[in-house]
């Protein structure tokens, strides 16, 4: 099967512009792509997986990648998917927060030797002039099908700033720089950046004529990816100082019975042909799955000791074992106990089981948090310096186990 049809097959195609000429680029190992990567935090989270192993695949498959880090259009912010606007972050911070994504990138693709390259639309973006801008490149887009896309009709209601409203300018501009000084043939982003990756694609038609070699390509349930890495308490991140190695296994783990088919299939590098035979597991067999699923995406990010240490962690503890060596564990300062003790409320805050007192108070109401098995009856509980001192576990809902101790 070639990588085309073997994308096909794991689901990850939903539209596509020349697809026979895209198929026989990316089959011939031709095609040099690009996928942008718009710095909103200092790590990457689960909703970039798919694009992460999107690359990783087609590299393997003889293509190039083009690793477009977005510091300059992140002094805009994409409004797709967005019920308000992103809060401006400082050039210091936009820096970091690319070197930061970089770093992490260079564990999914190999960055070396030419294989790949690594780019900066602030180099380009940041340095363009205003009027040239509205002269050179405004004339190619029409407000009126700006206005039909979805990115922006969703948040014509609440309200869509102008800055916002130049991010498809500004993205398109991207392809167009990067096809002229790069060779980059096409581009891959998910399904709610069509409009956005059209404009591109268009732009480079109207300007370098009709006979421009550029196409366009979104992934299946890319915007669903990005709402995979959210979860109750935040994000779940691919930088282990964020999300642990045990919490991101657990993370795949606790995926429902409907998903865990369709993850292993998009997201991990297992044969398709395997996969096949998996679409008949049911009842218990699905929690091989997961067990499968979880393995593999966490040796993926982390590498295979510790998934490994996971995976032993995860067993023990949800077969009733005592193996507590890789759970995350908060080491609590002494000067946060008060009579020898602390609240169940402040505990929990203190190890970032909650964003907030209302939220702990709530789990705690609907018996939905224990300390080493037995629940927590009410949000004044107070937990004695005692039980701390050698290791408690807490336990929040069905599936979270954090581990905390009193700092020596």
């Amino acid at each position: 099967m070639q990588i085309y049809e073997e994308l096909i097959a794991r689901g990850l195609i939903a539209q596509v512009t020349d697809e026979k000429e895209i198929r026989e680029l990316v089959n011939g190992g031709k095609a040099t792509f690009y996928i942008g990567f718009d710095p909103t935090a200092d790590s990457l989270h689960v909703g970039h997986f798919m694009a992460l192993c999107l690359m990783k695949r087609l590299q393997m498959a003889g293509n190039k990648p083009v690793v477009l880090l977005g510091g300059g259009t992140g002094y805009i912010g994409d409004p797709s998917g967005r019920t308000d606007m992103r809060s401006m972050m400082s050039p210091e911070t936009i820096r970091h927060n690319c070197d930061c994504f970089l770093k992490q990138i260079g564990r999914f693709i190999d960055l070396s030797d030419g294989k790949a390259i690594v780019v900066n639309n602030a180099d380009w973006l940041l340095n363009l002039n205003y009027i040239d801008v509205l002269r050179e490149i405004g004339p190619h887009f029409s407000v009126n099908n700006m206005l039909r896309a979805e990115c922006y009709k969703q948040r014509m209601e609440k309200g869509l700033s102008f800055l916002e409203f130049n991010y498809m300018i500004m993205q398109s501009f991207d392809f167009y720089h990067l096809y002229k000084e790069y060779g980059v043939n096409m581009q891959f982003g998910g399904d709610d950046q069509w409009s956005n990756m059209l404009g591109g694609t268009e732009l480079i038609r109207k300007k370098l004529g009709k006979d421009a070699y550029a196409m366009t390509i979104t992934l299946l349930l890319n915007s669903e990816g990005k709402k995979m890495g959210k979860t109750a308490n935040g994000a779940v991140w691919l930088d282990e100082n964020k999300t642990t190695p045990f919490e991101f296994y657990q993370y795949w783990r606790n995926v429902g019975d409907k998903d865990v088919l369709k993850c292993i299939r998009m997201l991990t590098f297992l044969p398709v042909e395997q996969i096949n035979e998996m679409d008949s597991w049911e009842g218990a067999k699905l929690n091989d799955a997961k067990d499968i699923l979880a393995y593999e995406l966490t040796t993926l990010v982390h590498g295979k000791e510790k998934a490994d240490q996971a995976k032993a962690a995860s067993l023990a503890l949800f077969a009733g074992g005592d193996d507590d060596s890789n759970m995350p564990t908060t080491e609590l300062d002494p000067s946060k106990l008060n009579d020898g003790g602390i609240n169940i409320i402040d505990l929990m805050i203190e190890c970032g089981l909650v964003t907030s007192r209302n939220e702990a108070r709530r789990l705690i109401t609907q018996g939905g948090v224990a300390i080493d098995g037995e629940k927590v009856d009410t949000p004044e509980a107070v937990i004695p310096a005692e039980k701390l001192e050698s290791g408690a576990k807490i336990k929040k809902g069905k599936k979270t186990y954090h581990k905390v101790i009193i700092k020596r």
